[in-house]
Order: structure tokens, then sequence, then C-alpha cells
């Protein structure tokens, strides 16, 4: 099925599309909730929680504002990080400050290539190592930039300019 298409069907309530989206995306969408909140069993409860909240929003979805795997990963890395935020994970953040993002790409187990499904290796390998801090922090650990900064220990305004950079810089990439 061509992608618009699918996607108009699931816009409809067609159940069937759905169930081609989960086949499509499932795999990537674990991968980046995987690498966010580094357990299996809660990686897939989120798993399905962003699957329904697809269904329960997809007549939101407008092409003209972005593509559709940027909505649904939107959504995966907004439960993830909200699940990270939540009580039960204040306490194993120290924890979390112990991984990096780039570390589970650079690793051969089976998350990394579940991860890599969607090709973010490329891009990574492209940024500096400032960058990949500072986009590990602010996006896959959920990090406020005023938290990034006391982490990094350099001036807020610092953190606000090297993240426009470095998503600029992401994005002349990418297109």
């Amino acid at each position: 099925m061509q992608q618009d298409l699918l996607i108009a069907q699931l816009q409809q309530g067609n159940e069937k599309a759905f169930e081609r989206i989960y086949q499509l995306y499932a795999t990537s969408m674990y991968g980046i909730i995987f690498s966010i909140i580094r357990d299996e069993k809660i990686s897939e409860e989120i798993l399905q929680d962003v699957f329904l909240k697809i269904w329960d929003n997809a007549a939101s979805y407008d092409s003209d504002q972005g593509r559709f795997f940027t909505w649904i990963l939107n959504i995966a890395r907004n439960a993830s990080i909200d699940k990270l935020r939540s009580k039960e994970f204040k306490n194993k953040r120290s924890d979390l400050k112990d991984y990096d993002f780039t570390e589970i790409l650079e690793t051969s187990n089976n998350a990394s290539g579940k991860i890599d499904a969607i090709g973010l290796q490329k891009y990574i390998d492209l940024l500096g190592p400032v960058c990949k801090k500072i986009i590990d922090l602010l996006f896959f650990k959920g990090f406020t930039q005023k938290e990034s900064a006391e982490e990094l220990q350099i001036p807020l305004g610092t953190v606000k300019t090297k993240n426009r950079v470095c998503i600029d810089k992401l994005r002349a990439n990418i297109n």
C-alpha cells in the first residue's frame, strides 16, 4: 500500500491500515523508546501506549506539518520522556547519566539494530562530541536545558545556542 493511502485509511479508522502501520513502524519506535528507557518490559508497554495514541489521534496528523514518521517518532519520544520524568524513574536518573545514545548505536547487540533501522547512525557520525552529548541529554534522556547546563557545567545560554546549532546541522544533513 502506498504510504499516503495507508495514512488516509488509518485516519478513517481502518483497522487493517493500523495493523500495517504497526508492522512498518513498531521496530523503529521500539528502538527509540528502548534507547531512552533502557528497560525491555517498560519499553514494550510504552510502545503499546504509543500505538494507541497513534490510533486515537490519527485524524490530527497533517502531512503539511511534517512527515508521518516524524509525527509518530515525536509521540514515542514524548511518551518515553514522560515515563522518565515520572516518580518511579526519578530515582534511576543517576544511573541513566552513565548511558549515551551513541554508544547504543555503536554496539552490536539486538537493540542497536532496531534503533539504526531508522538510519540514525549516518547522522550521528556527522555530529561532534558536544552535539552528541547535548542531543543525548535533551532529546534522549529528557533533561531540560537548565538540567543539561548543570550536568555539562556550562552556562544555560551556551546549551541553548549549541542545541540550536546542532539541530540546524542535523537538518542540513537530512535534507
